[in-house]
């Protein structure tokens, strides 16, 4: 088959392409850069079924194709905090040219939404039919808002047009290729722990996360958009077993092997306290469920930022 990954370049983008690769397709990895990176795609950028675009999906787009995974947008803190206005467009002019690019084609669409929707949760675990607990005009409503409006635009173009598209909302991902400068808790607590430096928890450290180990996160995502009959389908993709922050430290500086001290910090604005979802649909519809553990796949991440953070200079870190 022939598939575009917008978002070709970012962290689970190219772990996605790298799989569709591996098993035979033609893959079209189409990223404008902005947090994304060429040397996530530099191994298969000669492949010969591997084509790189270097473009902006807010801008239209024409391909024929016949699967497109729309993980277009910046997904960390750090990014989206950067570029607010451009997280809210590629999630709502992006969606909107890449559905109408699946609808001239008759391809098969995938979103990929996340667990942000669901804001700081007031129902535990999470499960699909919850609106959420979303603070419309927050520091992170670029990122919620703009996934729950790309929900909103994808739901439009299966009831409107008969598009064969579905959602997935993904929990914390994590693994190499991660930024270790994206805000977010797994670069923050590896990164620090390697350079000795103290490992900062903002809250009392009770607060949870359910980290779902990336490999295991692309199985997923492919299961969810070859799988028939999922027109329409919203389906949460991430770890149902749920750790402390702190628990989460203190792993990571066992596996480290760091003395780094734990510090902790007034908690950041519209920070769930918990978060964890409840995967039933993704394992009755999918037969998909986490195998990686965390402890597993953490070591892999913590080899893959010694690396980095060992080549620093070359890396342009």
């Amino acid at each position: 088959m022939r598939i575009v990954v917008a978002g070709g370049a970012g962290f689970i983008g190219s772990h996605l392409c790298e799989a569709l690769l591996a098993d035979g397709h033609e893959v079209i990895a189409v990223d404008n850069l902005l947090t994304g990176q060429r040397a996530h795609v530099q191994a298969f950028l000669d492949h010969p079924r591997f084509t790189f675009l270097e473009h902006d999906v807010t801008q239209p787009l024409d391909l024929a194709v016949d699967q497109i995974y729309h993980l277009a947008s910046p997904a960390s803190p750090e990014g989206y905090r950067r570029y607010p206005i451009p997280t809210l467009l590629v999630n709502a002019l992006g969606t909107y040219h890449l559905l109408e690019l699946a609808r001239r084609y008759g391809a098969r669409f995938l979103f990929a939404s996340t667990s942000e929707v669901y804001g700081d949760p007031l129902v535990h675990p999470q499960v699909e039919s919850y609106f959420g607990n979303v603070n419309p005009i927050g520091p992170r409503s670029c990122y919620d808002e703009g996934k729950r409006y790309g929900e909103a635009m994808t739901m439009e173009f299966v009831r409107s047009y008969n598009l064969d598209a579905r959602i997935v909302r993904i929990f914390n991902t994590y693994g190499p290729r991660m930024d270790p400068h994206d805000g977010r808790v797994v670069p923050n607590f590896i990164t620090r722990a390697l350079r000795g430096e103290p490992l900062v928890i903002y809250g009392d450290g009770t607060q949870t996360r359910s980290l779902c180990y990336v490999s295991d996160l692309v199985r997923g995502l492919r299961l969810a958009m070859d799988r028939d009959g999922l027109a329409g389908a919203v389906i949460n993709l991430g770890n149902p077993h749920e750790q402390t922050i702190r628990e989460l430290a203190e792993l990571v500086l066992e596996l480290t092997g760091s003395m780094s001290p734990i510090l902790f910090a007034e908690p950041r604005p519209d920070d769930p306290s918990r978060r964890c979802p409840d995967i039933t649909r993704a394992r009755t519809l999918l037969g998909w469920e986490p195998q990686v553990p965390v402890r597993e796949g953490l070591q892999a991440t913590i080899a893959y930022f010694a690396q980095v953070l060992n080549h620093a200079p070359s890396a342009g870190l």
